[in-house]
């Protein structure tokens, strides 16, 4: 699979975190990009310097960390996000029974 380095990506990918509980930040520093959880909720904070293919990269290397916790709800995705989640995985290395 590849992945279109484009604005309208961005915006799937953005889509695809918020639902699976992300809360995407895009603040400015001279920091590494990355994800953290505050108080349980799950953070992702971009570099908002960063070009589109940057921030895409950031995107999919914190999606390819997403796990459910054991007794968390799986997230209800809508139908965009439900296929490009699933066309993700394995390109993310997530295999399906890891997800669950």
């Amino acid at each position: 699979m590849t992945i279109s380095m484009t604005k309208h990506t961005l915006k799937k990918l953005e889509t695809l975190a918020k639902e699976l509980g992300y809360k995407v930040r895009y603040e400015k520093g001279n920091f590494q990009s990355g994800y953290c959880l505050v108080e349980h909720q799950r953070v992702a904070i971009v570099n908002k310097f960063f070009d589109t293919e940057g921030r895409i990269n950031v995107l999919l290397d914190i999606l390819s960390q997403y796990r459910t916790s054991e007794g968390e709800r799986k997230p209800v995705l809508d139908d965009t996000s439900t296929k490009l989640w699933k066309d993700l995985r394995p390109f993310l290395g997530i295999k399906e029974d890891e997800e669950e």
